[in-house]
């Protein structure tokens, strides 16, 4: 059985969660908090959680701050955060801090229930129309992947890449790209060598930034 805490201070919204959360498992346990003392308790009260699902923006948080500490404290227990922010850039730091998904609160139901399905798996979540939002773009100065390490990768790698970046699951990036999802794996495998890190969220964050346009064109 699946145990979950969903720490919202909007109770109408941890009825929506829950209800979603109940239309995909059977029978999981849902603790509830409303604030981040609350949330705080209960991670180190039940370590063993499958998933927190975090808003960022409940008292006690202070922001990303909270997120830290409870990766500090409860470091067993993966963390998706689920919030109105959808700021690209907020997406990224909050996975930067540990994160292993965020699911944005306008998200249909369809759309979080794939999302908690795909963090259970295993899998990083992304929300695809969020990463695709441009960014602020960056001083050449600070690209974040030297150029020797992009142009060891193929163009299918960098195009499966790409659509990592762009908050695609193995199965998406299958289908666009009309390849098979082992396929994508082992390209996946092959991007994390030649990158030099160690996860797909690490790889997501590093070619954050990255002009896919023109190493694709190359």
């Amino acid at each position: 059985m699946h145990k979950f805490l969903i720490a919202d201070d909007h109770p109408l919204f941890r009825e929506a969660l829950i209800h979603v959360i109940n239309s995909s498992l059977n029978k999981p346990e849902i603790l509830e908090a409303g604030s981040f003392d609350e949330a705080l308790e209960l991670a180190i009260e039940h370590e063993d959680a499958d998933l927190i699902l975090l808003d960022i923006n409940m008292p006690g948080m202070n922001g990303l701050e909270g997120l830290y500490h409870l990766r500090q404290q409860a470091p067993t227990i993966p963390i998706a955060i689920i919030s109105a922010d959808e700021e690209k850039k907020t997406v990224l730091q909050a996975m930067d801090q540990g994160a292993i998904g965020f699911i944005a609160k306008s998200s249909s139901r369809h759309e979080m229930s794939h999302a908690i399905e795909l963090i259970l798996k295993g899998e990083v979540y992304l929300p695809a129309s969020i990463m695709r939002q441009s960014s602020t773009p960056q001083p050449k100065a600070k690209a974040k992947l030297p150029l020797e390490q992009l142009y060891s990768l193929t163009r299918k790698q960098l195009l499966v890449l790409q659509r990592m970046v762009e908050g695609d699951s193995n199965k998406q990036i299958a289908a666009h790209l009309n390849i098979a999802e082992t396929t994508v794996k082992a390209h996946v495998s092959a991007i994390l060598s030649k990158l030099d890190v160690q996860n797909r969220v690490q790889a997501i964050l590093a070619a954050s930034e990255v002009d896919f346009s023109q190493l694709i064109r190359r």
